[in-house]
């Protein structure tokens, strides 16, 4: 298999996994109702519209980077939900470490770095746009 193979390849697996995982939280929102996240916002003084914006990073933006559709902009749209999602709810855990002595926010990391990293890299030949 060439490079150039294995480096669409890489992209396709980073893209479907970060937009599925995202998208069951996204899909336990649409369930569960928006209250929760609109109150939580209104909290720290935000206009509550804004919690609606959740759907956007967590239904919109994995469903682009699934299907390869304007990835990168379904990636910034992943990578800006998560950077609300620190904010606003993790914050106060950013310096801390979990009792297995991994970051506490480690997984929360791990979905907004990859987010960045796909929208620097583009989805990959294996997508609806193909580059």
């Amino acid at each position: 298999m060439n490079q150039n193979t294995q480096n669409d390849l890489g992209r396709l697996i980073l893209r479907v996994i970060l937009g599925a995982l995202v998208l069951l939280h996204g899909i336990a929102k649409l369930r569960g109702g928006m209250g929760g996240i609109v109150g939580m916002v209104e909290a720290h003084g935000l206009p509550g519209v804004l919690g609606y914006g959740v759907l956007a990073g967590e239904v919109l933006g994995p469903l682009m980077l699934i299907a390869g559709f304007y990835a990168r902009i379904g990636a910034l749209l992943v990578a800006i939900n998560m950077l609300f999602a620190f904010a606003l709810v993790h914050m106060a855990d950013l310096t801390h470490i979990n009792e297995q002595g991994g970051w506490a926010l480690e997984l929360q990391g791990m979905y907004l770095f990859t987010a960045i990293a796909l929208a620097l890299l583009g989805p990959g030949r294996y997508s609806v746009n193909g580059r």
